[in-house]
């Protein structure tokens, strides 16, 4: 009779912990672009935080997860994401960068010198992002294209200075924040009907003699409306000319 064999035991790691790498996990799995440099962290930051919080180890730099002690039952696993972590940040940032931060070692202290220095956005700064906002026409774009470029410049500011909340202990029930906001939305909304050609002043002067405006995007949707119908007569036209030319090709022969 064969000796017994003790049962094979698989055990399951669990995929939801903070701590699971999966086997095809390397250093260059991350890699957001484009890279950080001097003057990109803000957006740089929001994609690096997706990109984190998709592989689940947003919580190694934000604080969430302290750093373990050396007899934690946890410390081998966080010694094994930490190091990856920190490759995945060098990635994304450009080389001169990377240079200033090679030597830390947690990429929470990676992520905390980051932060504090390229964060800051001085008034010199905010003040040219709106000038360039007060500045923009439409000029020879597209409605699409002056519509991308106006809420890109919007976002920075906005994202820098948002809008209060109320902190009181108990919650206010004045209608100054939703006022406020909309106020935001109407700036929004006059300074992109302000910047748009002549040929849009219908849809313009219909717009602010609302007594409530619409929101930005049902705005957008009726100036390129407006847009597609000034131009659709001239490509109706050249094809009914186009057809009659044909006709009188054809009738010739």
């Amino acid at each position: 009779m064969p000796p017994r064999q003790a049962p094979i035991i698989v055990l399951q790691a669990n995929t939801d912990s903070v701590f699971y790498v999966h086997l095809s996990e390397r250093p260059n799995s991350v890699a957001v672009t484009p890279l950080l440099t001097s003057s990109n962290y803000l957006a740089w930051s929001r994609f690096m935080k997706r990109a984190l919080g998709a592989k689940n180890k947003f919580a190694f730099v934000d604080g969430s997860i302290p750093i373990p002690p050396s007899n934690d039952m946890n410390r081998s696993a966080w010694e094994c994401c930490n190091p990856l972590i920190h490759y995945w940040i060098l990635n994304s940032i450009s080389p001169q960068i990377a240079q200033t931060i090679v030597f830390h070692e947690y990429a929470i202290d990676v992520w905390i010198e980051l932060q504090e220095r390229f964060s800051k956005v001085d008034r010199v700064h905010i003040a040219s992002l709106r000038s360039a906002i007060n500045n923009l026409k439409q000029g020879a774009k597209y409605v699409l294209d002056y519509f991308t470029e106006m809420k890109f410049l919007w976002e920075e500011p906005n994202s820098h200075r948002h809008m209060p909340m109320c902190t009181c202990p108990y919650p206010c029930r004045c209608e100054s924040m939703c006022a406020a906001r909309n106020f935001r939305m109407e700036d929004q909304v006059i300074q992109f009907l302000t910047g748009l050609n002549d040929s849009f002043s219908v849809v313009k002067t219909q717009v602010l003699l609302m007594d409530h405006l619409p929101s930005m995007n049902q705005v957008y949707s009726k100036v390129v409306q407006e847009e597609s119908n000034n131009n659709a007569p001239a490509s109706i036209f050249k094809h009914t000319s186009e057809c009659f030319r044909c006709k009188k090709t054809l009738w010739s022969w």
